[in-house]
């Protein structure tokens, strides 16, 4: 059985929870994983998400707690989230203005985490896929 490799689009992207009064050096063991489609500029190519949902993939992982892994969708609205049950909205969590972000090493994006809080991440590496 053969499995279809993502676009060349397709980047792995490393985030890691960013300065915070809880966490004045940050923390690297709290952020995602996010395999998704770029644009040349670094930004999320909805096209490209569209004809590839299947493969928009997503790993949280955090101290202490299990790594959960979901999908990164696209709303009508334009907003992105990660989903990591289908079936369910209150596990989704929002990716804060992810439509207007660059994603390159050194830029910041927020994310509202599914219990309320939201945190700022560092976009720590974009990666092509191997």
């Amino acid at each position: 059985m053969s499995v279809s490799r993502p676009p060349a689009s397709f980047r792995h992207i490393h985030l890691e929870l960013a300065r915070e009064s809880d966490h004045p050096a940050g923390d690297n063991a709290h952020g995602y994983d996010i395999l998704a489609p770029l644009t040349a500029d670094g930004f999320l190519d909805a096209e490209e998400w569209r004809a590839h949902r299947d493969k928009c993939r997503v790993r949280r992982f955090r101290p202490d707690d299990d790594d959960l892994i979901g999908r990164l969708k696209h709303s009508q609205g334009g907003k992105w989230y990660i989903d990591y049950d289908p079936d369910r909205d209150d596990d989704d969590e929002r990716a804060l203005h992810f439509e207007n972000e660059q994603f390159r090493p050194g830029e910041y994006v927020a994310i509202r985490e599914n219990d309320g809080t939201t945190h700022t991440f560092r976009v720590v590496a974009v990666r092509m896929l191997d």
